[in-house]
């Protein structure tokens, strides 16, 4: 098998490999939106991408709170996670539980090892997340608070205002 060099990734094919380095560890996401700056590694994740967020086409809906999705099996980690408190992966290093794998390793790079490619052009502030970078300059240096508080005029960048 090939055996990714950074982490414990195996797989049987060389192409796969390349795959995983290229969207794990060297972010290349070679799928951009026309119509907002999201990128994906492959073209049926743009595809989600666009039905859901563009399109407001999110046919599987949860039954206890607002969650919409396009994805069934994102709406069965979302009820097991969020409302049954389901979360299998454990960091090693902390606390830290994840409902996907994917969340756990992002946690250990950028909480445990430091890696934060995306960082302010403006200010000090870097993260692991594109949108997080995006949202801070959005929030602390243009100013835009888009979520409003149903019960006063108070308003933020998150999308559940808590104050």
């Amino acid at each position: 098998p090939y055996k990714c060099i950074i982490c414990d990734f195996e797989s049987s094919k060389n192409s796969d490999l390349r795959k995983h380095i290229d969207t794990v560890h060297e972010r290349i996401k070679p799928f951009e939106c026309k119509l907002c700056d999201y990128e994906a590694v492959e073209k049926s994740t743009l595809k989600i991408h666009t039905q859901s967020v563009h399109e407001g086409l999110k046919q599987f809906k949860c039954t206890i709170c607002e969650y919409e999705t396009v994805i069934k099996r994102n709406l069965k980690i979302h009820i097991d996670s969020v409302h049954e408190g389901i979360k299998p992966f454990k960091c090693k290093l902390c606390d830290y539980k994840a409902a996907k794998d994917f969340n756990l390793k992002r946690h250990i790079e950028s909480v445990h090892q430091g890696i934060k490619p995306f960082k302010c052009n403006i200010c000090d502030f870097e993260t692991a997340e594109k949108f997080q970078l995006k949202t801070h300059i959005e929030s602390v240096h243009e100013g835009m608070k888009p979520f409003k508080c149903t019960i006063c005029d108070f308003r933020c960048a998150r999308f559940r205002p808590q104050h």
